[in-house]
């Protein structure tokens, strides 16, 4: 199921990356919108805290779940895709097998 660079067309790294970064913007609005409450409802130096620990957890989440290669790129977009970060719609344009796999590996 490992993909390689070279089994992927230009159109279809064009909409890998276009997905990808859609996917990330989301998530980065969704922590943003997180970090907005949150800091709506510091009181004190424990909740400060708190927060950064949030953030620190949060950034270790985002990098481990947005990691662009090729070998991984099938199972990275099921995840997003299973986590709402990713529609089925924009990646149109990839071939029928990846879009088969993706889409396979998005329902577990």
């Amino acid at each position: 199921m490992e993909t390689t660079l070279a089994d992927w067309t230009e159109q279809e790294q064009a909409v890998a990356r276009d997905a990808f970064e859609r996917a990330y913007s989301r998530a980065v609005a969704g922590l943003i919108a997180a970090i907005q409450l949150q800091a709506n409802q510091l009181s004190g130096a424990d909740q400060v805290w708190q927060l950064h620990d949030f953030l620190s957890i949060q950034r270790h989440v985002i990098e481990g779940r947005f990691d662009f290669r090729y070998d991984g790129l099938l199972f990275t977009f099921a995840s997003l895709m299973k986590e709402g970060l990713l529609q089925p719609e924009e990646l149109q344009g990839l071939d029928a097998e990846k879009l088969g796999k993706i889409t396979a590996m998005a329902r577990f």
